[in-house]
């Protein structure tokens, strides 16, 4: 889903999940209908749709270790404890590039990229069939971005589950899309196939949200690594 900001592209995926209730209409998921409050919803309802925010700092309860905060969701929906919980959090820090010696930190000792790794950690543990990605890569440094949209696509693959990738970052939308919903004021305006979403004929608002995206200029990144490297140099 992709859009302007103010676009409707959180609350959308706010509604999807129950932590909105949608003024009108309903919420429909493999062939169900998802009570439209979250505490209507049952516990097959919530492992299944999982989300992962923008901001990980407050996403994670900052009292808690690593291990504490992907080992919620394993006993919540699978009743997992003890040593069967505690292996099955090792299993998923190695998923996702860590390592089980990161569960014993705090989320305040980890870098902005490692937690986001962790908040994908916690959603794998609830074994979701889709998993909501509002904006997850748009405060991190461009390299460390890309290192997790790597990762979200072999994981993908491994657990054979579905992203709704929110973003406003059309670079983003090339690399990981199927299907593309262009979102104007809270209403979709253009959907379909990737190819078939960024291929002209545009309407109006999809034409202007394409020519309003900067182009990089080849080789900026090696650029810009140099200029930082003879700045370093420098001092």
């Amino acid at each position: 889903i992709v859009g302007e900001s103010g676009s409707g592209k959180s609350t959308l995926a706010r509604v999807i999940t129950g932590l909105l209730p949608p003024k009108s209409g309903q919420v429909w998921f493999d062939g169900r209908t998802l009570s439209r409050a979250l505490a209507g919803r049952s516990r097959r309802d919530l492992r299944e749709v999982q989300m992962i925010y923008q901001m990980a700092d407050t996403a994670m309860n900052p009292r808690h270790t690593v291990d504490t905060i992907i080992g919620r969701p394993l006993q919540f929906y699978f009743g997992m404890k003890g040593a069967e919980k505690s292996h099955r959090v090792a299993e998923l820090l190695d998923q996702i590039e860590l390592g089980s010696d990161f569960g014993k930190r705090f989320p305040a000792e980890l870098s902005g990229g490692q937690k986001q790794r962790v908040c994908i950690a916690r959603a794998l543990a609830a074994k979701p069939k889709v998993i909501i990605c509002d904006e997850v890569t748009s405060a991190l440094d461009p390299l460390v971005a890309d290192g997790i949209l790597k990762l979200l696509l072999k994981l993908q693959a491994e657990a054979r589950m579905a992203y709704l990738f929110i973003t406003h970052d059309l670079a983003t939308v090339q690399a990981i899309a199927d299907k593309v919903a262009v979102m104007h004021r809270g209403r979709v305006v253009r959907y379909g196939a990737k190819g078939d979403v960024l291929t002209p004929p545009f309407d109006d608002y999809t034409d202007l949200l394409l020519s309003s995206v900067p182009e990089m200029e080849l080789g900026w990144l090696e650029k810009a690594l140099h200029a930082r490297r003879m700045e370093s140099a420098g001092n």
